[in-house]
Order: C-alpha cells, then structure tokens, then sequence
C-alpha cells in the first residue's frame, strides 16, 4: 500500500509538472511586447529586417505547440534557452546565483523550524501567562509583511547598531552566514510564528487526548508521556507545517533578495520579468514550481510514514 501511495503521489507530481509548465510557456507565449526589442538599443525605430533575424534566431516566431516542445525538451536536456538581456545561457545564470538562495532557503528552515516548535511546544506544556504572550507575538508577527521586516531590520541591525552587514550574500561558509543573517531573519519571521501556532495546537490536542490520560493514570513519569506519547504522535503535523513553510519560503526569496541585493534566482527573477527576458522567466517559474510541487510531495509522503492516523488510501 504504502508503494501505491508513492506512486500516486510521483504521478501527480509529473502531472502538475506538466501543467505548470503549459500554464507559464502559455502566459507568457501570450504576454504584450516584443522582447526583440530588448536587444535594439537607441531612441530609432528598429529595423525591420533587424527585429526579423533576432525573432528567427530566438524563435520567437514559432507556433505555441512546436515553441512549446522545443523549450520542454531542452529544459529536460539541461538547455534552458538563451537569456537576451545577458547573453548567457540560462542554465548557466541559474547555476552560479543557487547556491545563495539554497543557503537562504536552508539557513531560514532553520530558524523557522527549531524555534517555531520549541516556542509551540512551550506553550502548550506550560500555559498560563507563557502560552498567552507566545501567542500574542507570534499573532502579531503573523501579521508583518516579509519587507516591512526587511525594512525593519535592516534600519534597527545595520544601520542603527552597525551589528550585521545588509547588502550582498558573502563569501564562504562564515561570510555567508553573517551576510544571510538579517535575510534569514526577514524570510522565517512570519513562518516561525505560524510553525508556533500549529504545534501549540498539535501538542495540545495530544495532551488531551485518551492515551495521554492512560499513560498519566498508570504513573508514566511526565517526561516519558511528553517525549514518547506527546511529541511522537505530533510529529506527524509537525513535519507536515515545517515542510509547508519551507517550501513557502521559496516565493518569498525574491522579495528578500531584492531588499538585501543579493544574486541569487529569486532576484533574477524579478530583473528578468522586469526586463520582459523570456527565457530566463520560463525556466525560473517552472524551476520554482517543480521545486514546490516536490516538497510538498516528499512532505506528504513522510507524514504519511510519521502518523500511521493518516490513511495512506485517502491521502493518495
């Protein structure tokens, strides 16, 4: 059963896959403008014959379903294109700004997923006036836009204290953890609050529930019942948030690169959409979809393995 779950779940991971992937050639195949002209410069109308060689070598005259399939396959082939504003490949333009957003992406799931649960968790077990002011700030943080936090904290670390830099991504593993520090921050600070509420929740729901209340009946040491009973069976939520909340920090990359002028893709993106640079949208959107789609696939898949309450028939 359990390898007929994976395989409906790798299924409609292609699926989507190839959804995504008519949905974002398809919208911008239909977009206004001709990005021809993006190689023309000068206050001149373009020449004609000029815009008809770039359109030929770019084909960017191609019908959808045969434009469409030469992008497919070449993205399949590791041939994203070839980018008009920066005469580079795109695979090439991706692979040298990754690393930074992977180190962003990983350094902020860090600062979502330890804190968030150790703050939920402490919550529920202690109640009282700690549970009522964990809630309030993680309600309020909730509530804070990923760039106002930039703006924020950027103003009150870099500029007021001087105590991180707040421009650029670094170099080395030292450099990079000083310079993605504020970035990190500004990323995981609304998720931190949400990973928060779900495990109060999660964990406090356990406490209450029949086998908790027999393990305390039969005398099992309270931090037997928290680790083995509590925290076992919450596991399974728990995961499944922290999962959801990785891979949401994914759309919220380009933001933060942006604030924090780091080159990383989520930046790239946003350049080359301002810049109408098709190549390089297409294969940033769908890189950011496929990413998303399978960390929600594995995320599900190793839920379903944590909480054997969760029907393996009905999940798929």
């Amino acid at each position: 059963m359990t390898g007929r779950f994976v395989a409906r779940r790798a299924t409609m991971l292609v699926v989507t896959a190839l959804v995504a992937s008519v949905a974002v050639y398809g919208a911008l195949f239909i977009a206004p403008g001709d990005p021809a002209t993006l190689l023309i410069g000068g206050g001149k109308p373009p020449s004609p014959r000029l815009l008809a060689e770039i359109h030929r070598q770019y084909h960017l005259d191609d019908p959808f379903l045969q434009g469409y399939w030469r992008w497919l396959s070449g993205m399949l082939h590791g041939d994203a294109g070839r980018s008009l504003t920066y005469q580079d490949s795109v695979t090439h333009l991706v692979t040298e700004r990754i690393g930074n957003t992977a180190f962003l992406v990983a350094y902020a799931a860090v600062l979502i997923i330890v804190p968030g649960v150790a703050l939920g968790t402490v919550a529920a077990l202690r109640g009282g006036f700690g549970d009522t002011l964990i809630t309030i700030v993680t309600t309020a943080l909730m509530a804070v836009p990923t760039f106002v936090m930039s703006v924020v904290l950027i103003w009150w670390l870099s500029v007021r204290w001087d105590w991180l830099p707040a421009y650029g991504a670094g170099t080395g593993f030292t450099g990079r953890l000083e310079h993605l520090t504020l970035p990190a921050l500004a990323l995981a600070t609304a998720w931190v609050a949400y990973v928060a509420q779900v495990t109060r929740s999660a964990v406090r729901a356990e406490l209450a529930s029949e086998h908790v209340e027999t393990a305390r009946a039969r005398g099992v040491p309270e931090r037997f019942v928290v680790r083995k009973h509590v925290l076992r069976n919450a596991a399974g939520p728990l995961f499944s948030v922290s999962g959801v909340a990785v891979a949401g920090l994914i759309a919220g990359c380009s933001i933060v690169e942006q604030a924090f002028g780091i080159n990383g893709i989520g930046a790239l993106l946003v350049q080359s959409a301002a810049k109408q640079d098709l190549a390089v949208v297409q294969a940033l959107a769908l890189i950011t979809v496929v990413v998303f789609v399978v960390v929600n696939t594995a995320v599900d898949v190793v839920t379903a393995a944590l909480d054997h309450r969760v029907s393996l028939e009905g999940a798929a």
